[in-house]
């Protein structure tokens, strides 16, 4: 099995998987955690996270599973197999991974290949906005390059009588959430809550944890160059409408799309199963990339919207009667 991707949970997922029994390959880290040196107050504020680190990279040398900086899996190679009920699967069998350069290219003469029968990914988490949004509450792009809520000093949205805590606020991890959690609750029950010195305490300890979570979104984050890695014919996005980066290409310099919901509703991105929420990221940075801009939050937002309900089968619910 192979790791790619930025952030620092490749680090204790490989871990996991190793000590677990599995034979993990190599751990390709797409950013650059020596960026961490250039925030020297954030990693501070934040000792404990560097004690953990450490743990994870001690355990990696054990089970000596080398640790790739600036690397990324480039490409999944295998052959077709047969699926149940006969249908087409690909299996694994191995990946082409290269070095990096500063802006995400790939650097010439670095592509190797690498057996495997397994490719863990991991880019980033996306945050649950449906119920915010559907309120009306208002978003900005986070650090992470993802969509967060507008909140103020105590969480208050731009929504009246609303208040956002945890990830919807920018991905920052869970001791962030609970101490945001802790901030919005004493804002929303008043006198009853935190203490003003305690409060004063809480907000303190958030906005440590904060500046962590900046720097390491600094350090581990997606490449700008990486639509170049891929082939756009062979290249899916999105995997419920079977729509290729070809196809999103096509529906901006073809179509004659300019904006992520032009292209939604030309090429289908997003809107199969899982309504862009696997997809929705790529689609809006290709959609960018192709209309040579940068991403914005009206692009993400494009696949952000979508109906604060999940389809379940009449099936399923028989069955629990």
């Amino acid at each position: 099995m192979s790791w790619p991707g930025p952030g620092r949970f490749l680090l204790p997922v490989a871990v996991g998987l190793a000590e677990a029994g599995v034979r993990v390959v190599g751990v390709f880290e797409a950013g650059d955690p020596r960026a961490y040196l250039s925030r020297p107050r954030a990693l501070t504020a934040a000792a404990g996270k560097l004690g953990e680190a450490a743990g994870y990279a001690a355990a990696l040398a054990r089970h000596r599973v080398p640790y790739n900086l600036r690397h990324a899996v480039v490409a999944a190679n295998g052959d077709a197999d047969s699926g149940l009920g006969g249908a087409s699967v690909a299996a694994v069998s191995s990946v082409d991974v290269a070095r990096l350069d500063a802006a995400g290219q790939v650097v010439v003469g670095t592509r190797r290949r690498i057996a495997c029968d397994a490719v863990a990914v991991g880019y980033g988490f996306t945050a649950n906005l449906e119920l915010a949004l559907l309120l009306g509450c208002a978003t900005r792009v986070g650090a992470d390059g993802g969509l967060a809520l507008v909140v103020g000093e105590d969480g208050r949205t731009t929504v009246p009588g609303v208040y956002a805590a945890g990830e919807v606020t920018g991905v920052g991890g869970a001791a962030l959430a609970v101490v945001e959690g802790e901030i919005a609750g004493s804002a929303v029950v008043g006198d009853a809550a935190l203490s003003p010195r305690d409060l004063a305490a809480a907000r303190r300890k958030r906005d440590r944890l904060r500046a962590f979570a900046d720097a390491m979104h600094a350090a581990h984050a997606v490449p700008t160059g990486w639509p170049s890695w891929i082939d756009d014919d062979d290249t899916l996005v999105c995997r419920c409408e079977e729509v290729s980066a070809a196809a999103i290409r096509a529906a901006v310099t073809d179509l004659g799309a300019s904006d992520a919901r032009s292209v939604k509703a030309l090429a289908r991105p997003g809107m199969g199963w899982c309504q862009g929420r696997v997809c929705g990221y790529a689609a809006a940075a290709l959609t960018a990339r192709h209309c040579d801009r940068p991403m914005t939050r009206d692009d993400l937002l494009a696949y952000a919207h979508r109906p604060f309900a999940t389809p379940v089968r009449l099936g399923d619910l028989a069955g629990d009667l």
